[in-house]
């Protein structure tokens, strides 16, 4: 189970969130909960994870867990947006050739401009 509580800083046992407010926002998730896995990443990437995990007071695994939810999230809306886009392209009988086309054509009405 995950508690949400806003405070100026998080304990070791949650998960930072700062939102654009600036405001730090702590999901709390107990550690029986987790599991561990491990990643590779380059150096340049590794030390790039290190100095943002410092900067926001958090642990690389904070910061990559944050930085997955919110890569899910925005997946999860794109996926969303094609579902709407598929779900409209078949209710005015489009085929995806003509989707592309109708896009194309626009591209290059907007360029001319």
């Amino acid at each position: 189970m995950q508690t949400l509580r806003s405070s100026g800083r998080c304990d070791r046992t949650a998960t930072h969130v700062r939102p654009v407010s600036r405001k730090t926002l702590c999901y709390s998730q107990p550690v029986a909960d987790q599991r561990t896995v491990t990643i590779s990443i380059p150096p340049a990437l590794a030390r790039e994870v290190d100095r943002l995990a410092r900067r926001e007071g958090r642990t690389r695994s904070e910061l990559l867990r944050e930085a997955f939810r919110q890569y899910a999230t925005r997946m999860e809306r794109w996926d969303r947006v094609f579902e709407l886009g598929e779900a409209q392209a078949r209710r005015d009988g489009l085929s995806e050739d003509d989707v592309v086309r109708i896009i194309k054509d626009e591209r290059r009405a907007r360029a001319r401009r």
